[in-house]
């Protein structure tokens, strides 16, 4: 006998279930339900035959005993995996000894009375439970599939659920949800725009919002005091682990605000995020760093703090000394800092060259490595520093027996930073230094206005060109932009920069200064931000905000490897949807339609 399908008897209210697969319980043993999902595994035993029914609650062994109906046994024997079905059947206690502990329905079964296919399924690409170790490209190609993963359907539902705990908490806390324009106006700067071209306004084209901001600027301008957003984000540039072109922020604004006001509020959500999605309570207050600080300390503008050992100061050991290249850095006015790695005297001749190798290909002249075993500094250097100076080295490095130090002398500090900063991420998680389990969040304040484009040969922001100056800063916009400090703050998270903002500017006299120094010219200010300039003229209160990433906060909260895991639908590192196949050319048709020529080289 063959499979009934839906041609010979149809799925009605008679099939619907009764109850969701994960949930079968001791209070139903003995009653009849009906289960609706996918057929996860069959396996044949003696005649007997063992279906895992799967639904997103979970799943649930199915029994079809050839005693209890021949006919329905032998249907049984064509099903697949990822066949869709409804079966009815009584819930029974497993027999003992044959318990699954692994599953949370794992004491029960469902003795089967009848079943009904509801779509058969072609045989499948991959092994869903086998998934993780699959090329990521035919998963994403095969998306319906990949998110059918209990681990899939776990992400998004946690991703739900944080959506659903952010909108409740800032409605308590006087917030509004205001959406803003998908279709707005190109200002580029930062990075690339995605472009819409317009029909009805030839050669005329609107950007995809990279962010809300002027529109959020704008509504504090209006008198909404509170705004916020669950927003899609659109950025052309290019991609990684923790990057979509498409994404989504939490996004917010308050009216006649302080820094403290805005850091506190943010503190007090995600302590209550934490707590809701994964039953965690966050110590807090967070800590907090001026960017000077996490960079002199940590190399980093968003340290990883479940690393227990950060880089020190050590120009006053070798200041003096008869080390050539380190007196000639300092002549120079650099630095001399060194990064302690704990329990690096075990690292061998090969290992110290590899460290060395590798802080060259960062750019660094190279390391100068010591090691403190039997209680005795080594190191290619050590006869450089007579007893006094190897024992202050030890006291400011912070080292212990068993311990290694890398100093390096540069005539940047910021270099010099970053470059220690880098290598202590990579060594601490080579060697298993990092604090796994531990959640070390973080506020980066103080961020520098400006920095420097060598391209554009020009100042550009560091955030975006809105955010306010520390007022005591505020005479150096013209003599001196590069030291000018912003009321920026970041939020970081585990190394991982989870939102960030700042106080806006809303003073138009203070804007066009800011302008000015990002070489705007009144006139370019203007055609790109007039509409800005013109709503500050009329009023503006004081006012800032912060834009949280919502897939990044989703995806640590989840422990998934990237962002892509916990969206839906996301694009790959080529920013293509490997399942749709978009982007696609379009028709010639449509592209006379927009006024749009499509003028590509041959070889493209």
């Amino acid at each position: 006998m063959g499979i009934m399908t839906t041609t010979e008897r149809h799925f009605d209210a008679s099939w619907r279930r009764t109850v969701y697969c994960g949930k079968i319980e001791g209070s139903l043993e003995g009653k009849t339900v009906i289960l609706n999902g996918w057929l996860r595994c069959r396996r044949d035993l003696g005649g007997i035959i063992f279906l895992e029914l799967w639904d997103h609650s979970g799943t649930v062994q199915v029994v079809l005993n050839p005693e209890r109906d021949p006919a329905l046994h032998e249907r049984a024997k064509m099903l697949r995996s990822e066949y869709v079905l409804a079966l009815r059947g009584v819930v029974s206690r497993r027999p003992e000894g044959t318990e699954n502990e692994a599953l949370a329905t794992g004491l029960w079964e469902v003795l089967v009375d009848d079943f009904l296919l509801l779509s058969p399924s072609a045989p499948l690409p991959f092994d869903l439970d086998g998934a993780d170790e699959v090329d990521e490209t035919l998963r994403l190609r095969h998306r319906y599939l990949d998110l059918r993963r209990t681990r899939m359907q776990r992400n998004l539902r946690m991703r739900h659920r944080a959506s659903l705990f952010t909108r409740s908490f800032l409605d308590g806390e006087g917030f509004i949800e205001v959406e803003t324009p998908m279709l707005t106006r190109s200002t580029p700067e930062g990075a690339r725009d995605y472009l819409v071209p317009s029909r009805v306004n030839p050669g005329a084209f609107y950007a995809l919002p990279q962010s809300p901001q002027i529109f959020k600027q704008i509504l504090m301008i209006g008198g909404c005091d509170r705004y916020f957003q669950i927003v899609r984000c659109f950025r052309d540039e290019d991609l990684r682990a923790d990057r979509q072109p498409e994404f989504t922020q939490i996004d917010l604004e308050m009216s006649f605000v302080t820094e403290e006001e805005i850091l506190d509020l943010l503190e007090r959500y995600t302590v209550g995020l934490w707590q809701e999605i994964v039953g965690v309570e966050l110590p807090s207050p967070f800590l907090r760093l001026t960017w000077h600080e996490a960079m002199d300390r940590y190399g980093s503008d968003k340290p990883d703090l479940r690393i227990p050992f950060s880089l020190v100061d050590v120009r006053d050991v070798f200041e003096g000394t008869e080390i050539k290249a380190f007196q000639a850095v300092l002549e120079g006015g650099g630095v001399i800092r060194a990064l302690p790695l704990p329990g690096g005297a075990d690292l061998s001749r090969k290992d110290l060259d590899g460290v060395n190798a590798r802080s060259r290909e960062l750019g660094a002249a190279g390391l100068a490595p010591f090691q403190l075993r039997g209680g005795i500094l080594k190191g290619p250097l050590v006869k450089f520093l007579d007893e006094g100076r190897q024992r202050r080295l030890i006291e400011t490095a912070g080292l212990k027996e068993g311990d290694a130090l890398f100093v390096m002398a540069d005539p940047s500090w910021r270099k010099t930073c970053e470059l220690l900063g880098q290598m202590r991420l990579e060594l601490a998680r080579s060697r298993n230094l990092v604090e796994e389990g531990r959640w070390a969040f973080l506020w980066v304040t103080e961020f520098p206005m400006f920095e420097w484009d060598d391209e554009e040969e020009r100042w550009v922001a560091v955030h975006h060109p809105f955010t306010a100056p520390m007022a005591e800063d505020l005479e150096k916009l013209r003599s001196d932009p590069g030291s000018v400090r912003s009321r920026a703050y970041d939020l970081v998270l585990n190394g991982t920069e989870v939102g960030g903002g700042s106080i806006r500017i809303h003073d138009p006299r203070v804007q066009e200064k800011v302008f000015e120094a990002l070489g705007f010219t009144a006139q370019s200010a203007r055609e790109r931000f007039g509409f800005l300039l013109d709503a500050l003229s009329f009023g503006t209160p004081p006012h800032g905000g912060l834009a949280l990433g919502f897939d990044r906060l989703v995806m640590l909260l989840c422990g998934a490897r990237s962002i892509r895991e916990v969206m839906a639908f996301p694009k790959n590192q080529k920013a293509q949807c490997v399942m749709s196949g978009a982007p696609d050319a379009v028709d010639e048709a449509q592209l006379e339609e927009l006024s749009v020529r499509v003028d590509l080289a041959e070889e493209d």
